[in-house]
């Protein structure tokens, strides 16, 4: 059996060895055939794009009333003719120059008027006597692709016709790819790529830009992982595949990155199944070796069934007379250890939970006033002072809350701003805000939105809110929080985020629920927000906006001259 079982792991190791590097050249080579044919199609197209949109400016150098216009120098009805034509061409854009290299007509009129005698498709439209092609460096990052020829009657040079190509077409395109593509010109400078930040560099300096930190290392791992594929070049630190063609068009040709990803998925799947399939005789054989023990076990099993039986019995019995006993004190002992640890618990989580803020805030304006006083400016540094004495009563504040709050009490309220108090939580807020760049809205009403509460409790609660939203928003590229006030039948308070939304509702407002990493949160902000808003005699509730994000409201009762009377 020993044997057999050696036998067994060679074969597994010799068929997945063998498997690996059978499946992995063929997948490769597979691999490689798409990207050539995929690399030809796009060659086709960019060419077949340049080649249809070359004998336009021929076409529209012999229109006669574009003659006639530049004759008469009237273009009252030019550029309606060009919007007319490029509907028909599919070129991007049309533009006619005079002699002076003045827009004259054009189908975007914003660029009507504009004086382009410099430009290289105007000289050198003036210079030939043939249509010629430009490659002109867009402002706004890119290049634009342009074919001009000049109009001239028998008198001589009229004007230029220009016909934009719109080859970004290709590049929106290809995104869509898993592949990375360039196109480059003669002289090595892309001109067009699936990268933006690649135009204009050479193919070598465009590889460097895309090299993260570390990509050595994982350039070292997957060198390792293939070490029999042809690894071309290293892209963002992964081994890829490289392929390039030549376009029969001024010395241009075009190149593209295909990843080995697609390739292991597919090998792993194989030898996973491989890997099951031996794993099961694996599993049949020791079933096998286990069932000769068993069967050996039963004949001692049986002649000693009797007496194991009545000491089993007998110990079962003791064991659970001392067993309830047990159970007994230290049932008792838990439950007192367990209200004590739930007590310290909650509120030294509280605490730290609270505090978290203010001592961020002091940290920040402690760093202010040092750099301050270093450069002799004490007025600047005592402000700063002052702002950390606030926040200390402020600290001060929020214990005693917390106390007030474990104890269930309830204080004195007062009319309470609620603009006044939220833009003091974003000032409390300021440090974070300043670390991160979130674009906030804020929509306030003209008139004072005045409820009946503790300033310093609201306040608690629109900073969990806002602190909230902020590590909402940090897996968003263009993060966005939104905050509403709008006083009606109840003074309500809107704070929108566009983050991932809301999963669990149930267990939102439960206390120590949260879904940040370990170290951001406790789970204590929510539950301690709606105790207060409850306590209040409002409400605090939550759902997932239409375009996604989350949305809290709260709402207190508003203050008028009844309400305030009756208090």
């Amino acid at each position: 059996m020993r044997v057999a079982l050696l036998v067994l792991l060679t074969a597994a190791i010799a068929t997945i060895w063998t498997t690996n590097r059978l499946l992995t050249d063929r997948f490769t080579e597979s691999t490689r055939y798409r990207a050539e044919l995929r690399l030809a199609l796009y060659s086709g197209n960019l060419l077949s794009e340049l080649r249809r949109n070359a004998i336009v400016p021929q076409l529209l150098s012999r229109d006669p009333t574009l003659i006639a216009a530049l004759q008469s120098k009237d273009y009252s009805h030019s550029t309606q003719r060009l919007i007319s034509f490029v509907e028909e061409i599919g070129a991007a854009s049309l533009l006619l120059l005079d002699q002076d290299g003045r827009v004259v007509a054009a189908t975007d009129r914003n660029r009507l008027g504009q004086l382009r005698r410099q430009e290289a498709y105007f000289v050198d439209a003036i210079r030939a006597n043939a249509t010629v092609f430009s490659v002109i460096p867009r402002e706004t990052g890119g290049y634009a692709f342009t074919y001009s020829r000049r109009i001239s009657d028998s008198a001589g040079i009229l004007g230029v016709i220009v016909v934009e190509v719109d080859l970004a077409k290709f590049e929106r395109a290809w995104a869509g790819i898993s592949d990375a593509v360039l196109v480059s010109d003669s002289s090595g400078a892309i001109v067009l790529a699936t990268e933006p930040r690649w135009r204009g560099l050479s193919e070598e300096e465009a590889l460097q830009r895309q090299t993260p930190q570390g990509a050595i290392q994982r350039a070292i791992r997957m060198t390792a992982d293939w070490t029999a594929l042809p690894i071309d070049a290293y892209l963002q630190g992964e081994a890829v595949m490289r392929m390039e063609t030549r376009i029969p068009f001024r010395g241009w040709r075009i190149a593209s990155f295909t990843t080995y990803t697609s390739i292991r998925e597919k090998v792993n799947a194989v030898l996973a199944l491989e890997i099951m399939g031996f794993a099961i005789l694996l599993a049949a054989a020791f079933y096998v070796l286990s069932r000769k023990t068993a069967l050996r076990m039963a004949l001692f099993q049986r002649e000693s069934a009797e007496l194991r039986a009545l000491n089993l019995r007998l110990q079962r019995e003791i064991a659970e007379r001392e067993r309830v006993q047990e159970n007994l004190a230290v049932a008792e002992q838990t439950l007192a250890q367990s209200s004590k640890l739930a007590a310290l618990g909650e509120m030294s989580a509280a605490v730290s939970h609270e505090l978290n803020q203010p001592l961020a805030a002091m940290k920040t304006y402690l760093a202010g006033a040092r750099l301050l006083l270093r450069r002799n400016r004490p007025e600047e540094a005592l402000s700063s002072f002052g702002r950390i004495d606030d926040l200390l009563e402020r600290m001060g504040a929020i214990t005693r809350q917390l106390k007030s709050y474990a104890r269930k009490g309830s204080e004195a309220l007062s009319p309470v701003n609620l603009g006044d108090a939220l833009l003091s939580s974003l000032a409390m807020m300021e440090p974070q805000l300043r670390q991160r760049h979130v674009r906030i809205t804020k929509i306030l009403p003209e008139q004072p939105v005045l409820v009946m509460g503790d300033r310093m409790r609201i306040e608690q609660v629109m900073i969990n809110l806002l602190r909230n939203a902020l590590d909402a928003t940090k897996s968003v590229n263009d993060p966005e929080i939104e905050i509403i006030l709008a006083a009606g039948e109840t003074a309500t308070l809107t704070v929108r985020d566009n983050g991932l939304g809301i999963e669990d509702f149930d267990a939102l407002f439960e206390p120590f629920y949260t879904t940040k990493q370990p170290g951001d949160g406790v789970g204590l902000g929510l539950a301690i927000s709606s105790g207060i808003v409850n306590d209040l005699g409002g409400r605090l509730t939550a759902r997932n906006g239409q375009k996604g994000g989350a949305v809290f409201e709260m709402q207190l009762p508003i203050l008028d001259e009844s309400i305030e009377a009756a208090e």
